[in-house]
């Protein structure tokens, strides 16, 4: 049997490309970044995008790249708001598991503070930022196969990680959530 995907979820600065490309390193297979993904498809940045036709189409676009993905087998970071929407969740889950990278406010802030490349980071005040991550935690893990916590080093959360994607699915081998 070939390999599923595994489709990484989580707000902005968790980690997801970080840990996703040791990950799949360390299972051998292919690693996409969706964000990335999108900008070649689209041949423009995700602030153009944004600027240009809004956040709703931003997120229709993810949408279209989850269900083009799906068809892979590859370490997927999507992208902070990707699994927002219960529709990508179950595209998703259908063709590989979705692992929510559980990473404290303050450990995601200092990474994308003042981040220009982040559209929602760049413009957004902390307060702002907070209200959106507790907004989005329950949604991260009612949209994901399994909770994840990656308040570790980035190369200690891909070896767990591999470890529970390596085991015999028991169940045991992949933690409630």
């Amino acid at each position: 049997m070939a390999k599923q995907s595994i489709f990484l979820c989580g707000f902005m600065g968790c980690g997801k490309t970080t840990v996703g490309k040791l990950l799949a390193k360390r299972l051998k297979m292919r690693f996409v970044d969706m964000d990335k993904y999108i900008v070649k498809k689209e041949g423009k940045n995700i602030s153009t995008i944004f600027e240009e036709n809004g956040e709703e189409y931003f997120r229709q676009l993810e949408t279209k790249a989850i269900a083009e993905l799906s068809k892979i087998s590859a370490v997927i970071a999507t992208g902070g708001g990707a699994m927002l929407r219960e529709q990508n969740a179950e595209i998703a889950e259908k063709n590989g598991k979705v692992v929510f990278l559980n990473v404290k406010f303050e450990v995601c802030y200092r990474r994308i503070k003042g981040d220009v490349r982040r559209p929602i980071a760049a413009n957004s005040t902390k307060e702002e930022l907070l209200a959106l991550y507790q907004k989005r935690y329950p949604i991260y893990k009612a949209n994901s196969s399994m909770t994840f916590d990656a308040n570790i080093p980035a190369v200690a959360a891909a070896r767990e990680l591999a470890k529970i994607f390596t085991k015999p699915k028991t169940e045991s081998a992949i933690k409630a959530k």
